[in-house]
């Protein structure tokens, strides 16, 4: 799994990560450094503001393709798209400028930047929290479709599917829908946006309200799907390849750049 939930709301592990990565240097800085409280701080909050605009910089010049479809996107700090070794270049930078006239405490203040970047990575990388996919293959589980037909999701087994579980009452739910509506106009995926615990009626209202068309609206009153998937909260999105085995999860808001590389128009994301 690649969040947790605390009460409403969904952190992504990633996150937590380099918040805790940054509660680490913070600390290892102001005991190893000897700067004075003011210049510390200074340098510790523009090394924040560094590595966040660097980090996303550089995510958006690595794929041009998504932000240029939707230049407003790359604007959309909340959502997920951070560079890291892009950051890093951009924290030494400021570094390397504001401690420019104290060359030792420059030199400790690279180090710990770059220990601590290799830490945050190799976490990330290992996910030492994460409990992978709990859904493995596409359900052999029977959904009604807003006429009242019975789907049953394994018998889309032969098709890439992207199966996203989502509610009106999620504000990122919603940001995603126009982009999941514009993947189930391709002919190469099949998307199904399975509604969770909501009435007909407001799933109607809110997709006709919005003019979107998804050839697999479905209602999962019971919330099975959160259950089977063993997902912390919504959305969450699931990538099954055409032998019907998952191969990608997602939990939170997608990104363009991320549903393009699962749909192989991007060969990589970091």
């Amino acid at each position: 799994m690649d969040a947790i939930a605390l009460g409403p709301v969904l952190l992504s592990l990633p996150r937590l990560y380099a918040f805790v990565a940054a509660l680490l240097l913070l600390g290892a800085s102001a005991w190893l450094l000897g700067l004075p409280r003011r210049a510390h701080s200074r340098w510790f909050n523009g090394l924040l503001l560094a590595w966040l605009l660097g980090a996303r910089i550089g995510h958006v010049a690595l794929h041009p393709d998504a932000y240029a479809a939707a230049p407003l996107d790359a604007l959309k700090l909340w959502q997920p798209g951070y560079h890291g070794l892009w950051g890093l270049m951009a924290g030494l930078i400021w570094s390397g400028w504001m401690l420019r006239d104290h060359l030792g405490r420059l030199v400790g203040a690279m180090a710990l930047l770059v220990v601590v970047s290799a830490l945050w990575l190799a976490t990330v990388t290992l996910a030492p929290f994460g409990g992978g996919m709990a859904l493995k293959t596409l359900p052999d589980l029977a959904l009604e479709n807003l006429e009242g037909e019975t789907v049953n999701l394994r018998e889309l087994e032969g098709e890439r599917v992207v199966l996203n579980l989502w509610a009106t009452w999620c504000p990122p739910c919603l940001r995603e829908m126009p982009l999941l509506a514009e993947a189930s106009a391709r002919d190469d995926v099949t998307v199904v946006v399975a509604n969770q615990g909501e009435s007909l009626l407001q799933v109607v209202r809110y997709l006709d309200d919005q003019a979107l068309d998804f050839r697999y609206p479905l209602l999962d009153p019971h919330q099975e799907l959160m259950v089977l998937s063993e997902s912390p909260g919504l959305p969450t999105t699931l990538l099954f390849n055409a032998e019907g085995h998952a191969v990608e999860q997602h939990v939170g808001e997608l990104t363009r750049a991320q549903l393009d590389r699962w749909l192989g128009q991007e060969s990589s994301e970091p």
